[in-house]
């Protein structure tokens, strides 16, 4: 197959997906899939809730032109001319964290039902090792018909999307590449070489590339965890983390991790696949669960962090009142999935708290269908009517606020994410 002559398909139309179908429609073809009526709908006026695809941008895609544009739809007879489709659907944890690879089983029955002789389907989704070719390729050979590396190939080629920034766009940022056999790995490689402006990686297989991807948020996540463990034991010693972070990080090599909530629909689930498929080969991988451990306790631990500083000042905790300051998983984005802030605000839901949650970026009817919780509007008249603050997500538009003017006389402000001058808070992580 020429480049030239390619008709992408991108299966999933989110934070990934949509970015990935509007720079190929700059030169091909490109159908954007998404089972989502209502983001269809959305996609079509030329409205992306993600905020991800300028809306200019967008619109001209969509208007297209002879040689390429982009079509989304939710029609699988769409997709019937595509001969690359690249699959960039969730891969989330249930509730017990274990791997949830039901959005991939569906992506791979939906192309499998359109696949075609010398047709190339990549996967984008972060997986561990060996799911591409082991679960997701017999999907593809039983719904087709077809055989693997005869009629049909592979690739995978990991996301490295960062939701909310505005820099690392998709064609910025390095892209990792692999195939099913040394010819399509190539392929693939200048596919994606067409349009990343910061060029391409051809791992030497597919499986390397996945494990490369999985280890890329392991490996933040075990550093959060290390400064988040810090932050407790500096917290014991009355040290401020962030002077000591500030002091470490003059040694050239210093890593400069700060502590915080891990949340995310990357580095708060990758880890959990690795672990559970070294667990199947019956290596129980400590170092990673470990840091699963810490940072999902970080939740619980701020939120009894406040309960103690409302009792030392005499505040009252039954019925005492809280803001809570972004419920979106990091700033200046709205992306709710999988945010741990959540985890604050059902702790202290447990001694009977009132809370007012408010977010400028996130979806009020998205967080009230998640999380059962309804964003306050806005935060006037509110000065002085609580008895603690919380500064969760360090949005743009946090970063002025008088903070202490949302607080009673007594009352507290926690800063998790040290925005705000120490002086001005009673506590930070």
């Amino acid at each position: 197959m020429l480049l030239q002559n390619s008709k992408i398909a991108i299966i999933g139309l989110g934070y990934v997906g949509l970015p990935l179908a509007v720079e190929f429609a700059k030169k091909y073809p490109v159908v954007g899939f998404d089972i989502n009526e209502r983001r269809i709908k959305e996609l079509n006026s030329g409205i992306d809730h993600t905020l991800e695809v300028d809306v200019d941008l967008l619109k001209s895609v969509l208007k297209g032109n002879a040689e390429a544009k982009l079509n989304v739809s939710k029609q699988k007879n769409d997709l019937i001319d595509c001969n690359v489709f690249i699959i960039t659907v969730p891969t989330p944890t249930d509730k017990n964290n274990h791997p949830d690879l039901t959005p991939l089983y569906k992506a791979s029955e939906t192309v499998g039902s359109v696949l075609k002789k010398n047709d190339i389907v990549i996967y984008e989704s972060t997986v561990y090792p060996g799911v591409t070719e082991d679960e997701c390729v017999p999907v593809l050979e039983k719904i087709s018909g077809l055989k693997f590396n005869v009629d049909f190939f592979a690739g995978y080629s990991p996301e490295r999307i960062n939701p909310g920034d505005k820099e690392h766009t998709v064609s910025k940022i390095l892209k990792v590449t692999s195939g099913s056999t040394p010819e399509i790995a190539e392929l693939i490689d200048q596919l994606y070489q067409s349009i990343i402006i910061a060029g391409t990686f051809k791992a030497s297989s597919i499986k390397v590339a996945e494990a490369a991807k999985v280890i890329e948020n392991s490996q933040r996540d075990i550093n959060i965890a290390f400064v988040n463990e810090l932050s407790k034991i500096f917290h014991l010693l009355n040290i401020d983390t962030n002077d000591v972070l500030a002091a470490a990080g003059t040694k050239w090599n210093f890593l400069p991790f700060k502590p915080g909530l891990v949340g995310g629909h990357c580095i708060g689930v990758d880890p959990y696949y690795l672990a559970l498929k070294a667990q199947q080969l019956g290596y129980h991988p400590e170092i990673i669960l470990a840091g699963r451990r810490l940072n999902d306790g970080m939740g619980s631990y701020i939120a009894n962090e406040i309960v103690k500083l409302l009792i030392k000042k005499g505040n009252k905790i039954k019925e005492g009142k809280v803001l809570i300051l972004g419920i979106s998983f990091k700033e200046n984005c709205p992306d709710i999935r999988n945010t741990k802030v959540i985890d604050i605000i059902n702790a202290l839901k447990d001694y009977d708290i009132h809370i007012d949650v408010y977010d400028p970026w996130a979806n009020h009817d998205e967080v009230l269908h998640e999380y059962g919780i309804k964003l306050i509007d806005n935060l006037a008249k509110k000065q002085a009517s609580y008895d603690t603050v919380v500064l969760a997500v360090a949005h743009e538009e946090f970063k002025h606020l008088a903070i202490r003017e949302f607080v009673k006389e007594n009352g507290i402000v926690y800063d998790i994410k040290n925005l705000f001058h120490k002086t001005l808070v009673d506590a930070r992580l």
